[in-house]
């Protein structure tokens, strides 16, 4: 199990599903982190603000926003913050956002305690990550297309529908699906 030193230990978790906040947090307390948790955009940039943590585990889909977004405002309060976003929603159009917009690394769900304080110390890439040679599927790659004309749309459903010429309802209707499997 990874432990941090007790000096620059503060950590912000946000995601809006209470339950695994709160095993995360738990978890993250036992490895020497001192924790608060967010729901939402906007009570992790108020508690940031206030608390000023240096690291932050921050949830891709929130009701209030984007955590792209927040990961953006997240740097603005703090350049240095060590920021990993974790989401059940992994698409390779949103890990390089995050990472572009300052993110040290992108995680998909489910990901233990000790992969995520890992993911914080981590500053380069690793060359022997296994690269696949099964091509995506037609879904995933639908996905993938989907995510990235919404993120070069800064998150607007609407005009991402207009890009990909479909009705905004259809695309929020694909959008509440998960990813096809590879």
């Amino acid at each position: 199990m990874n432990t941090r030193p007790a000096t620059d230990n503060r950590l912000l978790v946000v995601d809006d599903d209470a339950v695994f906040a709160a095993v995360l947090a738990r978890a993250l307390a036992r490895r020497g982190f001192e924790v608060e948790s967010a729901a939402g955009v906007g009570e992790a940039v108020e508690k940031a603000g206030r608390r000023g943590p240096q690291f932050a585990v921050v949830d891709l889909k929130m009701p209030d926003g984007s955590g792209l977004a927040l990961v953006e405002q997240l740097k603005r309060l703090n350049p240095a913050m060590r920021i990993v976003v974790l989401t059940g929603f992994a698409s390779v159009a949103t890990a390089v956002e995050a990472i572009k917009l300052g993110a040290v690394h992108y995680l998909p769900k489910p990901a233990d305690a000790d992969d995520i304080v890992a993911a914080f110390d981590r500053d380069a890439g690793d060359a022997a990550v296994a690269v696949k040679h099964r091509p995506l599927s037609v879904e995933r790659l639908e996905w993938e297309h989907i995510h990235k004309v919404l993120a070069e749309n800064g998150g607007n459903i609407s005009g991402a529908a207009r890009a990909l010429g479909m009705h905004r309802r259809t695309l929020q209707r694909k959008l509440r699906k998960k990813p096809g499997r590879n």
